[in-house]
């Protein structure tokens, strides 16, 4: 063979191709080619100054079930007169991926045109040269990227070959293939879904030496010849320490090589088999197995590195600083994240994810491609969210005591919001300007005026509060007029809004004037109260009745009424069990008595439909992200017939009605209850909600875009029936309060993984009720039963943290979170007794406690049959200082930045279902 004569020596590197062969400059190393015959096809192609040859080998093979002839491609690259160019890898540690060492074995990403480590990143030496469009482009398995020449873009084709590696698997379709690649790339020609079965009867089907008898007849040999040829001190020492087992099996091959020839073959093998007296035993498996297994060349003999592949001696290593390893990442973009540990013949990567395997898991987000691909074990995460938040764990399989963490933090760009957009004050009055922002990590908040920054005109009379989130004017002046600019910013973004002021004599009624009186005083920043008379709406600050709508009142252009009286009833009452705001046009609120939702009109204030249910609708959720009203009926008073119903479209202005999840015909005809997780400033998109059917130790899932049954995660190995369950985007965890078991004994809480759907253990020693803050970072316990309320806060990374624990007799029925006026990024958290006439105030960050007295008693659980919540407690959004909690004949409305009681309402009896509109 000869090359080009101006293609010098120094500059082609040596490779060794995949069918055994190794090319240099004037020929084969022939020694390793026994059984195969290397044809090299080459044909040059000038571009960019680089020359490319084809090399095309072909082996033939005639063991059984093994492939009868390939042909593997590698393109080997120089650089002829211009220069070595510059050779791109995986991004560098700077980037937050760590670049995989350096072998000289020329292999085929699956997903890219070229080897990932011999992209061309530059032309002479530039960084900005020639870009493949395969480059960052993925195709996900069995496929691989190709470019178009027409259009010039990549396309995702079916691979073509695969690497010729014979690791069997067994498809759904009943077949068995090669490897993995093989699989795959038959289910992309296809067009056929098949996935692995993890079934031994596919790979045996002529076969009586099974893969578990073989490793039994390995394990076997192994402890045979320890305990005859180890000295005394080492025996047993193969099975924790690899230099032990090393030493073993280098002391097994000497004495199966009995010509010293250093391979070992069939009549050897015989040998052995007649002196150790290994004969077929029940499992029909002998030492010529090694040779079905093992021989990874296919010549009949086995190497000492065959050997050390069959009986698992690999010498591995992991540096000491790179056994953790945290990595950053913005949302919506891709991760990879590459396993450092190394060593010759290293066994597939396995990674894990809470101690679940991710290896097998049939994940729409994350991709583990097989060796079979060329690959390097790596995991890849497309699309990142903040619920892949988390630790990830990575070992040679077989070898999980040499392990390295990654800890993947998800940063995610600052979301704003200013209250108020606009007001209009009179000289000499306060003016108050917040700013709430959310995001990872929690963004730094700063202030600007007309385009300055604010902090050169700080004074007694404008000051910063809140850590900066609030601007406080003082006996404001004429030139306090402006636009004031709140800016959040972190490692991951910016974000900015406007809230602006205007100061002007009373006499002035300018536009800004009216539209802010409006907003403050008009249909916005109003308790909606559901009792037995009717609807109630409430401005909190003065606690005035802005409309009362009677049970008489008929709907609008209707004459149907708000509560018709029935039959035998003395006074005309309503009956009400909940209620949600939807984007503040609408509320609708359940009528359980009369199979009904109405809908409530906020600009008008008026009841504008109804929409029918099935009997006794009890609990309404609205899911912002698919603008759907959720419904959850019992059917009669026993709970004998429930069903889950949609409404669409919630918040248009269309005749609504509802759906029943697919499929059709009371799917959830046991439901018992359902979670949908709330969305946030940074989690605007819910993609799964769960459903708890009655005394099924499960969680099932459901899909809010189709509405139809999903997965379902089985608790039965916890005995565990799920009550209630909270949601935290940190990480993607389900709390699971558990019922107690049939000897009335409670357990922990389990925390469930929404990655992998599966239960990680119990949440330590936790029982009770969960609640999450609307950020995500606080996890709020109340176990009655202990009288405790316990606190655990959860990181960036996921991490919870252990209890903060809070002892109070109160027997908590609900809880509500309100944004803290004195810390940026904090929470507290307001409590309502159903027993006793307190309420509890809590400061999540400090632990700080204060008791708010004499609310009166609540409605008794008797007369309120709908939820376990007798007594509920209502904040009043992002910037609301108000909450409302009622008791049996009135209402009480709680200023949450004074932490004291404001104003009793009186005849509001069995008020109990409350919602709020506005943002303040």
């Amino acid at each position: 063979m000869v090359f080009e004569k101006d293609l010098q020596t120094s500059r082609l590197q040596t490779y060794r191709l995949l069918c055994g062969c190794r090319v240099t400059i004037g020929g084969f190393d022939r020694t390793s080619l026994t059984y195969s015959c290397c044809e090299l096809l080459f044909k040059k192609t000038i571009s960019f100054g680089l020359s490319f040859w084809m090399v095309c080998v072909w082996t033939y093979r005639n063991r059984p079930m093994r492939t009868s002839r390939w042909c593997s491609l590698a393109f080997l690259l120089g650089v002829v007169s211009l220069g070595v160019g510059v050779i791109e890898g995986r991004p560098g540690k700077e980037e937050g991926f760590g670049p995989p060492p350096y072998r000289p074995v020329m292999r085929f990403r699956h997903k890219d045109g070229l080897p990932g480590s011999l992209q061309i990143k530059g032309f002479l030496g530039h960084n900005k040269g020639f870009q493949s469009p395969c480059e960052h482009k993925y195709c996900g398995l069995g496929r691989h990227c190709v470019v178009n020449h027409e259009s010039g873009k990549g396309e995702c084709n079916c691979l073509d070959r695969c690497k010729p590696h014979y690791k069997p698997v067994c498809g759904s379709d009943g077949k068995l293939y090669q490897n993995h690649c093989e699989l795959h790339r038959a289910s992309c020609l296809g067009a056929q879904r098949i996935t692995i079965m993890h079934s031994e009867e596919c790979f045996y089907k002529d076969d009586n030496c099974r893969l578990s008898d073989y490793r039994r007849l390995k394990t076997k040999i192994l402890n045979l010849h320890d305990q005859r040829y180890m000295e005394t001190g080492n025996r047993g020492g193969h099975k924790e320490n690899m230099a032990t087992r090393k030493k073993l099996v280098d002391l097994l091959f000497k004495r199966f090589d009995a010509d010293g020839s250093g391979r070992v073959d069939s009549s050897e093998l015989s040998q052995v088999i007649k002196q150790e007296g290994l004969s077929k035993d029940v499992s029909e498996c002998t030492l010529f197995d090694l040779l079905k297994y093992n021989d990874i060349n296919d010549d009949e003999h086995l190497t000492k590195d065959e050997f050390y592949t069959a009986f698992e001696v690999f010498q591995l290593t992991l540096p000491d600083d790179q056994k953790l390893r945290i990595t950053t990442v913005t949302v919506g973009q891709s991760a990879i994240l590459t396993c450092a540990i190394t060593g010759e013949q290293r066994p597939p990567i396995i990674w894990k994810r809470n101690n679940q395997v991710l290896n097998l898991l049939d994940l729409e987000d994350i991709n583990i491609p097989t060796q079979d691909f060329g690959d390097d074990g790596s995991l890849y995460i497309t699309k990142v969210t903040t619920t892949h938040t988390g630790n990830y764990t990575c070992h040679a399989d077989g070898y999980e005591q040499l392990s390295q963490t990654h800890t993947l933090q998800v940063n995610v760009p600052p979301v704003i919001r200013v209250y108020p957009e606009s007001q209009a004050r009179e000289p000499g009055v306060t003016a108050s300007l917040r700013c709430h922002a959310e995001g990872i990590p929690n963004p730094q908040l700063a202030w600007l005026k007309n385009g300055m920054d604010i902090a050169t005109k700080l004074s007694k009379q404008l000051t910063l509060q809140a850590n900066g989130s609030e601007v406080h004017i003082s006996n404001v002046h004429f030139e306090d007029t402006g636009a004031y600019t709140c800016i959040a910013k972190n490692d991951a973004g910016v974000d900015e809004d406007i809230s602006s002021l205007f100061v002007e004599d009373s006499a002035r009624k300018t536009l800004a004037n009216i539209l802010w009186r409006e907003e403050g005083l008009g249909i916005a920043n109003m308790f909606y109260v559901f009792y037995e008379d009717g609807i109630k709406v409430i401005q909190p600050v003065a606690c005035e009745i802005q409309r009362h709508i009677k049970p008489s009142e008929k709907l609008l252009g209707l004459q149907a009424e708000v509560c018709p009286k029935s039959m035998g009833e003395v006074k005309q009452k309503c009956v009400w069990s909940s209620a949600v705001n939807v984007k503040d046009k609408f509320i609708y609120v359940t009528q359980p008595t009369l199979a009904r939702v109405l809908v409530v009109d906020i600009t008008s204030q008026k009841v504008v439909q109804t929409v029918s249910t099935d009997p006794y609708p009890v609990k309404l959720h609205y899911d912002k992200s698919h603008d759907q009203v959720w419904v959850l009926s019992w059917g009669d008073m026993e709970r004998n017939f429930p069903t889950l119903q949609v409404i669409n479209q919630a918040s248009g202005s269309v005749s609504h009605h509802t759906v029943h999840t697919q499929p059709v015909g009371r799917r959830f005809d046991r439901v018992e209850d359902f979670f949908i997780p709330a969305a946030s400033l940074i989690i605007n998109h819910i993609r799964f909600g769960i459903v708890l059917h009655r005394n099924e130790p499960a969680l099932h899932k459901i899909d809010l875009e189709t509405t139809s049954s999903g997965k379902n995660i089985s608790l039965l190995k916890y005995n565990c029936i799920p009550k209630s369950l909270a949601y935290t985007h940190l990480g993607g965890y389900y709390f699971i309060n558990c019922r107690p078991d049939s000897t009335g004994a409670t357990q922990p809480q389990l925390i469930v993984d929404s990655v992998t759907d599966s239960v990680n253990g119990h949440n330590g020693d936790v029982t009770g009720t969960p609640y999450v803050s609307p950020d995500g970072h606080y996890l709020v316990t109340v176990d009655d039963r202990n009288g405790l309320m316990r606190i655990q806060q959860i990181t960036v990374r996921g991490e919870i943290g252990e209890p903060f624990d809070i002892h109070t007799n109160l027997h908590l029925s609900d809880v509500a979170f309100q944004p803290s006026f004195t810390e940026v990024h904090q929470y507290n958290v307001f409590g309502s007794s159903g027993s006793q006439t307190d309420s509890l105030y809590v400061e999540l960050s400090t632990g700080n406690v204060k008791m708010i007295k004499s609310l009166k008693e609540a409605t008794k659980t008797s007369d309120w049959p709908w939820s376990s919540r007798n007594r509920v407690m209502t904040g009043s959004g992002l910037f609301g200082q108000y909450l409302m909690t009622p008791s049996r004949e009135s209402i009480f409305i709680l200023d949450g930045r004074l932490n004291k009681l404001n104003c009793e309402i009186t005849d509001v009896v069995k008020g109990n279902v409350v919602t709020w509109v506005g943002e303040s």
